[in-house]
């Protein structure tokens, strides 16, 4: 897409294979090897040693037969080198089933900084290789801009549901507050080591990058701090997106931006020097429903049929319905993992939708990269919206925020919404 912006009369977007092997070698490689070594500092385990059988000393535990277990198998691997491919990468599957909150993938507040850091970095730094790539960074700092507000809007309010407590854990009179001894906050689900609210920073960011690594259980989070990750998933990998998928999110959302602009004042639309016509906004339209469609689809039938019973009732039930649909449906991979979703229904519907969500929108980004690509540059004019100043940053920030609001709003009103209200 970038490439169809910048080039002009051209029908080349470049070879895949090209980018793809200069990405791992020049990018992906060389930063998870020195991520690796930065988390082998800090404890994180990398060895081939498989199962260490280690003596208890207290124990406590028997087996089945009733007799005392004095020996524990703790378990190794190249788990710091993983760990870094799986952030930087944006993958998100963890060595341990328990992902990052287990201590041998992020033992400390300083691993913890540097996943969020892992996590960050490529998508961010693709921003600004965007502004070097079309000639104008202002553009970049706009985007930036945008990104950055929204992801700290949405881990701003995951973290302070969070700080502010579970009520229910209220009511059974548990100590939340904020002290010497304890960082305070709705501890459930959450590790010790990081506290409340770094788990909403870290929820934001993987819901914001398309990883799906999880610093804590994100079921266990009150209503409100649950709906600020699914939410954020369900912008579409914009704040700032995916190592896969890059800037197409922002960019589509750029373009529908400039041609709501133009409707506005009477003229036709373009951005960077590339008019903006009805084959680009077909190709626009297709892009914007094809995640809604593969989420709320397969979410609404799971609701429906008998064999897709979840294990919770009520409003908490269609709030884990709608996260993990809309974790497949945008390449995420975090759960409310209460969800059974191991029955042969979640099993082919998830998997379907992670196809719907993946090429459903790729195809139409390719093809709008192409169209552009094929234009030739139009010199701005007196009457060219300038696409780098604070107005369009607002504008861009509502045409998001109120597409996903009158997409998601009624079915989060009956989830995250209704829950919280019962509360």
């Amino acid at each position: 897409l970038i490439r169809g912006i910048t080039r002009s009369g051209s029908r080349n977007l470049g070879n895949f294979w090209v980018d793809l092997t200069r990405g791992i070698v020049r990018i992906l490689v060389p930063l998870a090897l020195a991520a690796s070594v930065v988390l082998i500092s800090q404890g994180v385990v990398q060895n081939f040693h498989g199962h260490t059988a280690a003596t208890t000393i207290d124990a406590t535990n028997v087996d089945a037969d009733g007799n005392a277990l004095t020996t524990q198998l703790i378990p190794g691997g190249p788990v710091a080198s993983q760990e870094a491919i799986k952030q930087l990468g944006t993958n998100g599957g963890g060595y341990y089933n328990a992902n990052s909150s287990h201590p041998f993938e992020s033992p400390n507040g300083f691993t913890n900084f540097m996943q969020i850091f892992m996590l960050l970095l490529i998508p961010l730094s693709l921003v600004i290789t965007f502004g070097i790539l079309v000639r104008d960074k202002r553009q970049s700092r706009l985007l930036i801009a945008v990104m950055a507000g929204i992801l700290i809007v949405f881990a701003g309010v995951a973290s302070l549901a969070e700080q502010n407590g579970n009520s229910k854990l209220t009511e059974l009179q548990v100590d939340q507050s904020l002290s010497t001894s304890q960082s305070g906050g709705n501890m459930e689900g959450k590790e010790v080591r990081f506290g409340a609210a770094a788990c909403g920073v870290f929820a934001a960011s993987t819901t914001g990058t398309s990883t799906g690594a999880v610093n804590c259980m994100h079921d266990s989070f009150p209503a409100f701090g649950g709906m600020a990750p699914m939410l954020h998933m369900m912008l579409g990998e914009i704040s700032p997106g995916g190592v896969g998928v890059g800037l197409s999110g922002v960019l589509i959302m750029a373009l529908l931006s400039v041609f709501i602009a133009g409707l506005m004042v009477g003229r036709t639309p373009e951005y960077l020097g590339k008019k903006i016509q009805a084959s680009e906004m077909k190709l626009v339209t297709l892009y914007i429903l094809a995640m809604p469609f593969a989420l709320l689809t397969f979410a609404a039938a799971a609701i429906v049929l008998r064999g897709a019973t979840t294990y919770q009732a009520g409003p908490h039930g269609l709030s884990e319905v709608l996260y993990n649909y809309a974790s497949t449906a945008n390449n995420n991979g975090s759960a409310f993992a209460y969800q059974g979703t191991g029955t042969q229904w979640y099993t082919v519907s998830q998997g379907v939708s992670m196809l719907m969500g993946r090429f459903f929108t790729i195809i139409p980004v390719l093809a709008i990269g192409g169209s552009l690509a094929a234009k030739p540059k139009v010199p701005a004019t007196s009457g060219t919206m300038p696409t780098h100043n604070p107005l369009f940053g607002f504008l861009l920030a509502g045409v998001i925020a109120i597409l996903a609001g009158l997409t998601f709003f009624p079915a989060l009103a009956l989830g995250p919404i209704l829950e919280h209200l019962s509360l």
